[in-house]
C-alpha cells in the first residue's frame, strides 16, 4: 500500500532512472518522474495527483531547482509538501543556500541508490 507520493525532477535520464527504480523498491513509495520543470508542471496539470514530497535536482537546463520550487509554491502544487534538493555540489555554502529556499534537506550526488528511500523517509521523519 502506498503511503508516500514522491515527485522526482531531474534532467539526467540515467540518474532519474536509477533513483526511480531504487525509490520504488520501497513498496510504500509511488514515484512520478519528470525531466525538468516544464514536464513536472505538465504532469501536475494533467491530473489531480499531488506529491507528498518532491525530490528536486538543482542544476537543470530549462529551469533550475530553486526556480521550480518557487513556481510550484506560486501555483499551489505543493500543499505543504516538503522539498528535498539533490545536488552535486557538496559545499556547506551551497547547502545553506538551498536550505534558505525552504528545502527540508539536501542530498548530495552521487547518492547511494540502495539507501535513497530510507534517506528520504529519515528526512521526512524529522
Amino acid at each position: 500500500m502506498t503511503d508516500l507520493k514522491l515527485l522526482y525532477v531531474d534532467d539526467e535520464a540515467d540518474i532519474r532512472e536509477v533513483a526511480t527504480f531504487s525509490l520504488e523498491l520501497d513498496p510504500g513509495i509511488e514515484v512520478r518522474a519528470a525531466d525538468g520543470g516544464a514536464e513536472a508542471f505538465a504532469m501536475l496539470d494533467r491530473d489531480a495527483w499531488r506529491p507528498d514530497v518532491v525530490l528536486l535536482d538543482v542544476m537543470m537546463p530549462d529551469m533550475d531547482g530553486p526556480a521550480v520550487l518557487a513556481r510550484l509554491r506560486e501555483r499551489g502544487d505543493l500543499d505543504g509538501a516538503p522539498v528535498i534538493f539533490i545536488t552535486a555540489r557538496a559545499q556547506a555554502e551551497e547547502r545553506a543556500r538551498l536550505l534558505g529556499f525552504g528545502a527540508a534537506d539536501v542530498i548530495t550526488k552521487p547518492f547511494d541508490p540502495m539507501t535513497l528511500a530510507q534517506d528520504v523517509r529519515a528526512i521526512l521523519a524529522r
